[in-house]
């Protein structure tokens, strides 16, 4: 019989936290799945007890395979989502047991939601979309493609949040309104426990509280 595999692609710490999730995941499937790190770092052969292996290896060795990314760079995980979609191996969404996902939620492709996240009610989230434990999304919001969520993120409601976008650990961001929603840009990072007031211009840094643009 053909092992199923499933790769974790990344050998790091959040790497070990997204583990357990893979465990769930699979948890109620009776067929035979094997788990593994890939990492092309060939100096780490080993992690959590379970093989590391170079993105090629993984490639070659399994027939039915499927990848979480545990990358938290945003333009890493487009880049590794682009060359799975190229060799035709897809990816997996992982949901911890324990997360609340109510009404009329929009999920794409890839995404990973740690446990205790928190997804209310008319929602639109985009491909590969990373939420770290504790964090919510609140009614009306749109997230685009490849966005991250440190852990303890509160995105309150109506809020539009655009591609790559990276909100930084117990970050806040203030509700907008349906006719003017608070817009976080492209590439625009917020700093951990910043406080959002108002909208943050694309590929733009702000920390503090209310948070401002981090001078140069």
């Amino acid at each position: 019989m053909t092992t199923k595999c499933i790769g974790i692609y990344g050998a790091s710490g959040f790497g070990k936290e997204v583990l357990p999730l893979v465990r769930q995941l699979i948890h109620k499937d009776k067929s035979k799945i094997e788990i593994v790190f890939i990492d092309d770092n060939e100096s780490v052969q080993k992690l959590s007890g379970l093989a590391v292996l170079p993105y090629q290896v993984f490639k070659e060795k399994y027939e039915e395979k499927s990848v979480v990314i545990a990358i938290a760079n945003s333009q890493v995980r487009e880049k590794i989502a682009a060359k799975l979609e190229g060799d035709g191996i897809s990816q997996l969404a992982v949901c911890a047991d324990n997360n609340i996902i109510m009404d009329d939620v929009e999920i794409d492709q890839g995404s990973l939601l740690c446990p205790f996240v928190t997804l209310t009610s008319n929602i639109k989230i985009g491909k590969s979309f990373h939420a770290n434990i504790y964090s919510y999304v609140a009614h009306d919001c749109v997230i685009g493609d490849y966005v991250t969520f440190a852990p303890r993120v509160m995105c309150n409601g109506n809020i539009h949040i655009e591609d790559h976008a990276y909100i930084g650990t117990g970050a806040i961001i203030k509700q907008g309104t349906p006719d003017k929603p608070l817009v976080i840009g492209s590439g625009a990072i917020v700093g951990m426990g910043a406080v959002v007031t108002k909208d943050v211009p694309p590929n733009t840094v702000v920390v503090g509280n209310p948070a401002k643009p981090l001078k140069k």
